[in-house]
């Protein structure tokens, strides 16, 4: 629809000249057939670059959602299914953005992945709890996705 009824005013403008964020990611909710965390990171993304602020924008992967950072064979294995990670060219273009992509090393200990079942550029830290209590320590927002 393309009346005016349904044009957007933007009330309350934001423009940030520097964005610190730690996004922790334990389970996956959609819009359509696309992780909301996902859309989510591709807004603050485009956000950072239309603003040209600064930014360290680091995902935690962990619990139910830590399966996204496998590659299509270890995706495979895990999921029980022969189509691959439907993620994985999302998480390449987050990288390509500047986005640094975690896994929890407790959900990887406790699903049996190593660093070699990862999509490339993506990390194994201690643990989710750890690493999200270091970041915010060093003065990063913690965003929560469920």
């Amino acid at each position: 629809m393309s009346d005016a009824s349904h044009t957007i005013t933007i009330d309350v403008p934001v423009e940030l000249k520097s964005v610190k964020s730690v996004h922790s990611i334990g389970s996956l909710q959609f819009e359509g057939d696309l992780p909301a965390a996902i859309f989510h990171l591709q807004l603050i993304t485009n956000d950072i670059a239309n603003w040209g602020a600064d930014s360290e924008v680091i995902v935690v992967f962990h619990t139910n959602a830590g399966h996204l950072t496998l590659h299509d064979e270890a995706y495979n294995h895990s999921r029980k299914i022969a189509a691959g990670n439907p993620n994985k060219n999302l998480i390449a273009d987050l990288v390509k953005r500047g986005v640094k992509i975690e896994l929890c090393g407790a959900t990887a200990e406790a699903n049996g992945w190593g660093n070699a079942d990862l999509l490339p550029n993506v990390k194994i830290n201690t643990d989710a709890m750890a690493r999200t209590i270091q970041l915010v320590q060093e003065g990063f927002v913690k965003i929560t996705e469920a």
